[in-house]
């Protein structure tokens, strides 16, 4: 009885094993990098080489696909790695250290480099280089570094450098290039930027919500701070390191009332929670802003799949980074946007509350 229990033990195994290799190599056809059936290595034995799945090669027949776990246990069994899709990623990384050193020489440097002296220093072709940067870092040379300059300025304009020291010292040749395009740069005015929120005054206005004590503050020109769940220090606190210099308030009758709007959205999602805003920020945080406003009411999407419909599809953490910076939640619905493989991740304000706002706007039938 021991025998025959053995027998059809190793039968199971076996079957078991070739369901597994019928599902990669049905991966392998479909050129699938990253398939459900887990990650592996294929070799080719009429070429002696192995590949990754995503391999843009010819495909293979199947009676001469061998499967692996790895690169070690493909290059024990006599195989090469292929050059087209990198398995071991060896090319991947010399890319990566070349990116790495264009971007240090790019903020080591007080102008801006040319094209052509970071690929002869990375040792590429300059379309070949630009092509590689934009791959990895998800924007080209040229706007990697005009953030550079940008970050610069912001820094220089927050530690309290008047504008024309700072606009100096962070590369630019003149105010006036600055001030053509200062959304690009600074998402606002330079001398606004340069105040901290001197001269301007901040009406706020405190609630108690379902997530907890809200703090609401605004402008002449709209809602720019909206936070809750947190003592009332740290929101605070959240709101003076936004504006160290402006003078805080308490709120009129109007602007506590976007307060209760607030509360009430917590409570039922029936609606859209308009208010108007003062968003400050970068042009490219302002895209993602303006992005997650046009995420109807109930539905949501991915950070990659907002990066996608941005035109910047290689910035999903760029995107994940400025929907983490929003200063204004809820109404800026950030809450809305998930993680790749639909999970619930990253929320400024507690993981549980973006769970809790999410099925509150289900429960509604929204």
């Amino acid at each position: 009885m021991a025998r025959v229990s053995c027998v059809t033990e190793d039968a199971r195994m076996k079957n078991t094993s070739e369901k597994l290799n019928d599902a990669r190599f049905a991966a392998v056809l479909a050129r699938d990098a990253t398939p459900a059936c887990g990650a592996f290595l294929y070799a080719v034995t009429t070429q002696g080489v192995y590949c990754r799945p995503g391999c843009p090669s010819p495909a293979p027949l199947r009676r001469n696909t061998r499967f692996f776990a790895d690169s070690r246990a493909a290059e024990d069994a006599g195989f090469r790695p292929c050059k087209r899709c990198d398995p071991r990623g060896d090319r991947a990384r010399l890319q990566a250290e070349a990116v790495r050193a264009a971007c240090a020489m790019i903020e080591a440097s007080e102008s801006i480099p040319s094209l052509a002296s970071l690929a002869a220093r990375a040792g590429y072709a300059p379309h070949h280089f630009q092509r590689m940067f934009r791959d990895i870092t998800g924007v080209t040379p040229r706007s990697y570094a005009e953030g550079v300059r940008g970050k610069r300025l912001s820094a220089a304009l927050a530690e309290g450098a008047r504008v024309a020291e700072a606009v100096a010292g962070a590369g630019f040749g003149s105010e006036s290039r600055v001030y053509e395009n200062t959304a690009r740069h600074l998402g606002m005015r330079p001398g606004r930027a340069w105040r901290g929120g001197a001269g301007e005054v901040i009406r706020i206005a405190w609630a108690e919500s379902a997530f907890g004590p809200l703090l609401l503050g605004a402008t002449d020109q709209g809602v720019c701070f909206l936070g809750f769940g947190e003592a009332r220090d740290a929101l605070e606190g959240d709101l003076h390191a936004r504006f160290p210099n402006a003078r805080i308030e308490a709120a009129p009758a109007e602007i506590s009332d976007f307060a209760k709007r607030a509360i009430a959205f917590i409570a039922e999602p029936r609606a859209a929670l308009e208010l108007p805003l003062d968003l400050r920020g970068t042009i490219f945080q302002r895209r993602v802003w303006e992005a997650l406003r046009g995420i109807p009411l109930g539905s949501t999407t991915t950070y990659s799949a907002l990066a996608a419909a941005m035109g910047e599809p290689k910035a999903t953490r760029a995107v994940a980074r400025a929907c983490a910076q929003n200063p204004v939640s809820l109404a800026v619905p950030c809450h809305r946007v998930l993680g790749k493989d639909g999970d619930v991740t990253g929320y400024r304000w507690g993981v549980g509350r973006k769970r809790a706002l999410l099925a509150g706007e289900k429960a509604w039938g929204v």
